[in-house]
């Protein structure tokens, strides 16, 4: 009854494994039937902490140490051994069993099989067979070969005629005799001290069992009043899984909103950031353009300015000197008819006196510098950083989003807790291992009671070896006293009828104990063949087979005990005998220390899928979940006013810019001809011309227009400032030119990146946040996962260890074949020596006491009437009488 009470309690706590592994096949089936991308490893759920349970601490130590007598064990082990050393017969036994599970019937027997089986059997038991022939051969022979030696001796015969040869290896033959004797006496001996100290163990640890005995029950009240606090110690740990479930639920906006934060991150930002970097990136190079921009545009005005004053000098100083040259050739001396074409060549070339580039000509900027100035005070920027900030507010929408659904959970499993409470109280189990208790002690002093009567019986089997080993003293205690009194009272130089009383009467104690021999030695024999027989068999096949669990092999056999029970032991505890539960495995199972619920296989007793339908705590917290929403719709990266200082850029009239003007304008030279050249033409015509006025004159220009190239052209070539003012401007001109043309594009470019950066966060959170929940649900359940599994390898390893079960087996053998199998085999063994020991013992005792005994006639030797010889006739001779005898 405890039992079934007991398993009926561990299968709640089994329940919750097989809970957590439908969990583990519901979960993921939902990840995958709702996941649109790539599916991802649920997070590591964070281990939990439940502690130990509180151990048995079981007394006993079911481990037994002979001590010395343990070589005599060992020796004894080695005789059976020779005398039978064939394996353990388990399929002859198991044939014999079943074939006469009715009942022994000899007409079954006559059987051709059963021949078989019996004829193996005496094959198996040969050894047995022929040292109990042995035995009962020496218990049938030892009183008849006693009683006629007695009659032979009375006949003065066998050694019973009260003369003695003289030989000449008398002394010889009688130190032969006496060292035999000697040494068969010592055998005996030691057969004597073996037999009485296997005597002596067997009473000593008789009282030992008792100690066995208290701390089996002891441990058996152990794991019957602690089993109650081990799995109440499970049901409190269900409050650190659900605490940290609480504790989750509480900070949902920062475990679930960071989670989810943290997958956009990686599944929505990886595609975001894409978006982003090319938002982001076009951004920053818009705005690298822009400031570019602005720098072409303020160098192109500063160039513009330095070349533009440069020009105006230079375009005053020639325009001034061609009016003045004009004035000069309006001389009337120019009408001459020989001097007239060359004034008219020299007023011909007067329009090559200007400039080249007119920088002055070329349109302001200043309007574009103006747009540029503030579309830069917008800060672009920022979209990047607004895009990721936009993330940061996840964890507090996560919180206020799910706030019914975070009451309902915390609801949910408080639900869940009180059905477990109910659960675990719908089960009777601290009356049943109470009553369990009740009857241990009620147990224990019934078999306490007994301990008078067990003292009693083995009092007197104790006085009954000791009366047997009595009878082989006896027989020492004669061939003791006789080799005493005989080697001691032995004269060489007395005749054999003149021995002295003390050489005489160590003969005659010789002769009793040869006597005493004959009585007892039947006896003791037919104990020993009978102790063999019935010890030895136990020991080959009991105590060795239990020793090595050959024979839990035997007991498991399918239907052996019971014909209409495959296993007995399930067939027993649960009427279930198909259950695939042994004697072998759960003693295995209980000498390992482990659970009871494990060693009983309970897993296989009860169906925990009603447990899991009744709390299916996982669908709801699907359902619940399935309904958290987070809106990041409001999400905007680019504000409208953002949107309108790009549109304004890219129209800002860069692009209207003649450029091909200013770089027309680069291009061409300061002047439009070589005022050098001019000078020198001028004054080869006015080579030409007759000396006078004009000629001077002339010449004055030349010499002024070469002072002009002198002073003004030349530092305009060669000065570094004006010289880097047409390089960039050049530059900034074709920088400018090649702006204009991809600005609408890059424009373009941002909008569509910041879109599309605006659509990934919009369209994509819903699926993150769906995943999300499911994965926070599947850390949720993780805390119950690893509860249960701590709940399943506990009751594996931890509670109700059956430790106490496999002890009281294991102290049975120990007392019933070490302490009672053992001994008994020592003491035959012993006893048995000294039986063997004794028929030498009685062959040179009878031969020893003629050297002691006093005989009745000698041989008396003569000279031999022949004078030739010198042999000596011996004769029978009476000795003397002596009248003080």
């Amino acid at each position: 009854m405890l039992w079934t009470r007991c398993l009926v309690l561990l299968l709640f706590w089994g329940s919750s494994g097989g809970q957590q592994a439908a969990e583990r096949d519901a979960v993921p089936a939902q990840l995958q039937a709702g996941s649109r991308q790539r599916q991802r490893s649920p997070p590591p759920t964070e281990p939990l902490n439940f502690g130990f349970v509180p151990a048995a601490v079981y007394d006993t130590h079911a481990y037994y140490e002979p001590g010395p007598i343990g070589i005599l064990f060992h020796m004894v082990h080695a005789f059976l051994y020779v005398v039978q050393p064939n394996p353990f017969p388990k399929e002859l036994i198991v044939k014999v069993i079943q074939q006469n599970m009715g009942g022994i019937k000899l007409e079954e027997w006559r059987k051709p099989e059963n021949v078989v089986l019996l004829l193996q059997w005496i094959h198996y038991e040969a050894g047995f067979l022929i040292c109990a022939s042995i035995g009962l051969l020496v218990v049938v022979l030892t009183p008849l070969i006693g009683t006629l030696f007695c009659m032979c001796r009375c006949c003065e015969n066998c050694g019973g005629e009260m003369h003695q040869r003289q030989r000449k290896n008398a002394d010889c033959q009688r130190g032969f005799y006496t060292a035999s004797l000697i040494a068969s006496t010592i055998f005996i001996i030691l057969g004597v001290c073996v037999a009485y100290s296997a005597n002596h163990n067997i009473s000593t640890h008789i009282k030992s069992t008792r100690r066995l005995i208290n701390t089996n029950i002891r441990d058996l009240k152990t794991f019957a009043n602690n089993t109650p606090s081990q799995i109440e110690y499970l049901t409190a740990q269900y409050t650190t899984a659900k605490n940290k479930v609480l504790s989750d639920l509480d900070n949902i906006g920062a475990v679930l909103g960071g989670r989810i934060h943290s997958q956009l991150e990686k599944e929505v930002v990886p595609s975001l950031d894409t978006a982003l970097r090319m938002a982001g990136g076009k951004v920053e190079n818009a705005v690298k353009a822009m400031r570019e921009t602005k720098e072409a545009l303020e160098s192109v005005s500063t160039s513009l300015e330095v070349l533009q004053e440069g020009t105006g000098k230079l375009q005053g100083t020639l325009s001034a000197e061609r009016a003045s040259l004009t004035n000069t050739l309006s001389d009337p001396a120019c009408t001459n008819g020989a001097v007239s074409p060359t004034c008219n060549a020299i007023r011909a070339t007067l329009s090559q006196l200007g400039i080249s580039a007119n920088y002055l000509k070329l349109p302001n900027i200043n309007h574009a510098i103006e747009n540029v100035d503030t579309l830069l005070k917008t800060d672009l920027s920022n979209v990047v950083q607004k895009g990721y900030s936009s993330f940061n507010d996840t964890p507090r929408l996560v919180r206020e989003q799910t706030k019914n659904i975070v009451a309902g959970v915390k609801g949910m499993l408080d639900k869940i807790g009180a059905e477990i409470t109910n659960f675990a109280k719908m089960f009777p189990v601290e009356p049943s291992l109470t009553n369990f208790t009740i009857f241990l002690t009620e147990g224990q002093k019934k078999i306490e009671s007994y301990y008078p009567q067990i003292d009693q019986i083995d009092f007197y089997r104790w006085i009954g070896c000791v009366a047997a080993l009595c009878m082989v003293i006896l027989v020492l205690a004669f061939n003791c006293l006789g080799l005493l009194c005989g080697t001691c009272g032995y004269d060489k130089q007395a005749s054999p009828t003149t021995r002295g009383c003390l050489s005489n009467t160590g003969g005659n104690l010789l002769m009793a104990g040869v006597g005493f021999s004959f009585i007892f030695c039947w006896i003791l024999m037919s104990a020993v063949t009978t102790l063999f027989v019935a010890s030895g068999n136990i020991e080959k096949l009991l105590c060795e087979p239990l020793s090595n669990r050959q024979l839990f092999q035997i007991i498991d056999t399918p239907y052996m005990v019971h014909p209409a029970k495959k296993n007995f032991l399930p067939g027993m505890l649960f009427q279930n005998p198909n259950i695939d539960l042994t004697v072998g495995s759960m003693y295995r199972e209980c000498f390992d220390n482990n659970g009871l619920y494990h060693a009983l296989q309970l897993e296989t007793m009860f169906n925990i899928n009603s447990f899991l339908n009744q709390t299916a705590y996982n669908k709801d917290l699907g359902k619940l979940f399935d309904g958290v929403q987070v809106n990041l719709q409001d999400i905007t990266l680019l504000e409208q006013a953002g949107r309108d200082n790009l549109i304004n850029f890219a129209n800002s009239g860069i692009g209207q810019i003649d450029y091909e003007a200013y770089l027309a304008e680069v291009n061409k030279g300061v002047t439009d001809v070589d005022l050098l050249t001019f000078s020198v033409d001028l004054e080869a015509r006015a080579d030409q011309l007759p000396r006078g006025a004009l000629e001077n004159a002339l010449r004055g220009h030349a010499s002024s227009i070469r002072q002009i190239h002198r002073d003004l052209v030349e530092p305009m070539e060669q000065a570094t400032k004006y010289v880097r003012a047409r390089n960039t401007l050049s530059q900034s001109i074709k920088q400018l030119q090649k702006m204009s043309n991809d600005l609408p594009v890059k424009v373009n470019n941002i909008l569509s990146a910041i879109d599309a950066a605006e659509y990934l966060i919009v369209h994509n959170a819903s699926h993150v946040v769906k995943q999300e929940t499911k994965g926070y649900m599947q850390t949720l359940v993780g805390y119950f996962t690893q509860y249960t599994e701590w709940v399943k390898n506990s009751l594996m390893g931890e509670v109700a260890q059956c430790k106490p079960i496999s002890n009281v087996v294991d102290s049975m053998e120990i007392v019933a074949c070490s302490f009672v199998v053992d001994s008994v085999n020592t003491f035959w063994f012993g006893l048995g020596a000294s039986c063997i020991f004794m028929i030498p013992s009685i062959i040179f005792s009878v031969k020893l006491s003629k050297f002691y005994r006093r005989m009745d006639t000698e041989d008396v030797f003569e000279d031999s009437p022949y004078p030739d010889t010198l042999v000596r006739f011996p004769r029978a001779s009476a000795p003397p009488i002596d009248y003080d005898w």
